[in-house]
């Protein structure tokens, strides 16, 4: 049984990847299949320091 719980919302997603400048080629290629594991890997890395400036 998987869990299919979204733990980043598409928004904030959307919105690291736009400042990272590879939200276009995620909209071209309609999903998220091509982007490259380090470029997901700073998209994380972003949404912590989000995260850890919220709870400061």
């Amino acid at each position: 049984m998987s869990n299919n719980k979204a733990i980043m919302s598409n928004k904030l997603k959307e919105e690291i990847a736009k400042e990272l400048g590879v939200y276009d080629q995620v909209k071209q290629d309609g999903g998220w299949g091509n982007v490259s594991s380090k470029t997901c890997g700073n998209i994380v890395t972003k949404a912590i320091e989000i995260a850890n400036r919220a709870t400061q």
